[in-house]
């Protein structure tokens, strides 16, 4: 009986390894659909698969891939937007925003197992909004205003337009994997 246990305890982490790895290159890919703007911060569609991650694989494993995404970036390999990886991306002026996003996959995740999947959407995107900013604003060594107007006004739009987009995808492909016994 142990060893039935034992190999489907093994095999269910190796499945959400699987998926975890797998979010992280989604997120990669997604990273270079990128935009740059004048004042530094980049319009990128991974805030698109951040919170994807944590709807579909739920907020540990969602926060797992996000993570991942971020060490393989910063060990050096291309996957942060425009095809750049190194710590030093992770330290720069857009860094917090990075760093943030395992949060913002855990509150998508921890939104959806909770019935609440909006506010957990929202409170992330809210949470990586306001560590990004700040974090942009010791690095670049500026006020509040600039930094709204560098790493938050321009964004507005189009972060209402990916949360609706990810929240609308997440429900339909978790859905759509349980039924499948995927999840």
């Amino acid at each position: 009986m142990r060893s039935i246990q034992a190999t489907t305890t093994t095999s269910s982490h190796t499945r959400d390894l699987c998926y975890c790895a797998a979010f992280a290159a989604v997120i990669a890919v997604l990273a270079q659909i990128s935009i740059p703007l004048p004042a530094g911060v980049p319009l990128t569609l991974q805030t698109l698969a951040v919170p994807l991650a944590g709807l579909i694989l739920g907020r540990r494993r969602g926060a797992m891939a996000v993570l991942i995404y971020l060490l393989a970036g910063a060990v050096g390999l291309p996957v942060f937007a425009g095809l750049q990886g190194g710590l030093h991306i992770l330290l720069g002026m857009t860094g917090g925003f990075l760093i943030s996003f395992p949060l913002m996959a855990w509150a998508a995740g921890f939104g959806i197992e909770s019935g609440h999947m909006w506010v957990g959407l929202i409170a992330g995107a809210i949470g990586n909004y306001i560590i990004g900013t700040l974090w942009f604003m010791v690095v670049a060594h500026t006020g509040l205003m600039p930094a709204l107007t560098a790493c938050v006004l321009p964004f507005i739009p189009t972060a209402i337009l990916k949360l609706i987009l990810s929240g609308l995808l997440g429900i339909l492909l978790r859905r759509a994997l349980l039924r499948a016994d995927l999840l």
